[in-house]
């Protein structure tokens, strides 16, 4: 008897000791993390400086028909993982009813227990719809016409869920040929409290190798209004194009590198390359690379005379299923990381800048977590210039931003850099309700400084942590990047 009212008595300790499923201190793992949270990080307002956001669905303050529209629509993470959990493609991205799709998805739910999707869901249910049900088959309907009731409302348009969030500013992806007409609407809307700043993406100026390069070099002429024979010629037009840019705002490029290459040359190489590109003649790598190399090297210069930021994407494999790509396009979760050494590529390019004082502020990411440390060591080899934390290790991105990637990119460049000078989160995302990610990264970062104090690894000094934390979370990015809040 004594024994089984100590069994009893241990069992009822350990269930008072369990933490509820994402509690107020979810992912806070001691008392310091906690106060680091909830006194410092929880609040701070967000700057997403990359994400894929629509800014016509912001301009025109689009109202969503449904959850399956705003929660699913081009979100190839939550496709990814109904494909592996066997769910026909019809019900992912085919000719299915929206809520046959958010069916499909909710009977996903269960299986994706430690699987960043898991929490990322049930945070977004929570924050923005009040809504503490667990997704699954059971819940499904119920959560299917409370999400859907709640997006009928004023209040659940995109910009509405933007000043929800605490967004202070956000800056989409632009190819140096869009127009940006929406941007121009937004930035003359004075009743719109969130700067929305484009971001040049000049992919397809480099990528000459890829189908549609003439094409695009077409539509570039035509924006700038004259033609494009040279490599004078083409530098010219993204000169244009870039002005325009800086005129609107925008402060930061992008690059998707796959992969990143350095190979020397000199302009008249590269008009003779852009030539036979134009002409749609084979290209051999040798000369792919060169191009390539030119242009970045030009758009390069160009940032860092404009005071804006580079940010480099390495380490992907897109469209891996070429099956896949052929039937649905690009940008449908069938993505890889990849693992090649392009170190000594990337050092170069860097360096070539550097001999005359052209490094722009930088962040570089990588899509495969090993090279977090070789990027680190090669940031740390091109700071300074009287700029804090001038080229980043840069978040963990896509297959990253999740606890474990998160803490790796985090430790590496605390272990090897300055973690204090971090510019923090970004979303990369194309949904209006994904801003819990930064909700998300703020408590694993809270708990990571948590746990250096509890192990005395770090000083139990609030002030200093707090500051510390609220840089990460928004100061940073504001100072870094130079853009109007």
């Amino acid at each position: 008897m004594y024994v089984a009212l100590l069994i009893m008595h241990f069992n009822i300790r350990r269930e008072n000791l369990m933490k509820r499923f994402m509690d107020e201190n979810f992912l806070l793992c001691s008392p310091t993390a906690e106060k680091l949270y909830h006194e410092y990080a929880k609040d701070m307002p967000i700057l997403d400086y990359h994400c894929h956001l629509s800014p016509a669905e912001i301009a025109k303050n689009k109202q969503y028909r449904n959850i399956t529209e705003i929660w699913l629509a081009g979100d190839h993470y939550k496709w990814r993982a109904m494909r592996a959990n066997g769910v026909e493609e019809k019900y992912i991205t085919g000719d299915a009813s929206d809520k046959d799709k958010f069916i499909k998805w909710a009977e996903t739910m269960p299986a994706c227990i430690g699987n960043p999707l898991y929490h990322w869901t049930h945070l977004e249910l929570r924050r923005y719809f009040g809504i503490d049900l667990l997704l699954s088959a059971k819940t499904a309907d119920e959560i299917w016409e409370e999400c859907n009731r709640l997006l009928q409302q004023e209040d659940f348009r995109a910009r509405s869920l933007l000043e929800k969030s605490n967004v202070k500013a956000l800056c989409t992806t632009d190819d140096p040929v869009h127009s940006l007409k929406y941007h121009q609407a937004l930035a003359e809307d004075e009743e719109f409290s969130v700067k929305v700043y484009p971001t040049f993406r000049p992919d397809k100026s480099f990528n000459l190798d890829q189908p549609g390069f003439a094409a695009w070099v077409r539509e570039l002429e035509e924006i700038v209004g004259g033609e494009i024979k040279t490599f004078s010629d083409f530098k010219s037009a993204l000169q244009q194009r870039l002005d325009f840019f800086h005129s609107m705002g925008c402060r930061i490029s992008d690059h998707g590198l796959d992969p990143i290459v350095y190979r020397e040359g000199t302009d008249e190489d590269a008009s003779f390359i852009l030539q036979k590109a134009l002409r749609e003649e084979k290209l051999s790598r040798e000369e792919v690379d060169l191009f390539k190399t030119q242009v970045l090297l030009y758009l390069g210069r160009q940032y860092a005379e404009k005071g804006w930021v580079m940010q480099l994407h390495l380490s992907s494999i897109r469209n891996s299923s070429a099956r896949m790509f052929r039937t649905l396009g690009p940008d449908t979760g069938f993505d890889s990381m990849d693992d090649l050494a392009y170190g000594r590529a990337l050092v170069g390019f860097l360096s070539k800048l550097d001999e005359t004082g052209h490094v722009p502020k930088t962040i570089l990411y990588s899509l495969n977590p090993v090279d977090n440390e070789l990027l680190a060591t090669i940031a740390g080899s091109f700071q300074g210039g009287g700029v804090p934390g001038k080229m980043q290790l840069g978040s963990g991105w896509w297959f990253n931003d999740q606890k474990d990637g998160m803490l790796r990119q985090m430790t590496a460049l605390a272990n090897i850099g300055l973690l204090s000078r971090f510019v923090g989160m970004l979303t990369d995302s194309r949904s209006f309700l994904s801003f819990t990610r930064h909700e998300y990264f703020r408590r694993i970062l809270c708990d990571l400084l948590g746990t250096w104090v509890e192990t005395g690894e770090a000083p139990n000094d609030m002030e200093l942590l707090g500051e510390i934390v609220q840089a990460i979370c928004f100061n940073n990015a504001r100072d870094y990047f130079e853009i109007e809040l």
